[in-house]
């Protein structure tokens, strides 16, 4: 499936794309988003760099991402996550972050924490 697909379902359209190309057994590229019209459940976008409502990948970016390094409204990341609410093994950055380094309005940090309102070692 290497190209764009549209489908009408309710007041949002679902789409997808994936590239030809993968690695292992996930394409480099998934752009994806809305509901499968097959299944009514939300489409999860899974590749090496990953985009979409919901987005698992290397370079995930989403209203929920996770990966090693997610952007995303809700990140889950294990060397950078960055978003509205991020949560990470390495750097977390974001209103809400917790990690070992955090850095945002509320951080929680184990190595170090800055932002607003700070919560560990060297909070700031």
């Amino acid at each position: 499936m290497n190209r764009l697909m549209w489908y009408g379902y309710g007041s949002r359209f679902a789409y997808e794309y994936k590239s030809s190309v993968t690695i292992g057994s996930w394409p480099l590229i998934h752009v994806c988003g809305g509901l499968d019209p097959a299944t009514l459940q939300p489409r999860v976008a899974m590749g090496v760099v990953a985009i979409g409502d919901i987005a698992v990948g290397v370079r995930a970016t989403g209203g929920f991402s996770c990966g090693l390094i997610p952007l995303g409204g809700a990140s889950l990341g294990l060397l950078l996550a960055v978003g509205g609410a991020a949560l990470g093994a390495g750097v977390s950055v974001g209103g809400v972050a917790a990690g070992s380094i955090a850095i945002g309005g509320v951080a929680i940090g184990i190595l170090q924490a800055i932002g607003g309102a700070a919560f560990g070692p060297g909070g700031h």
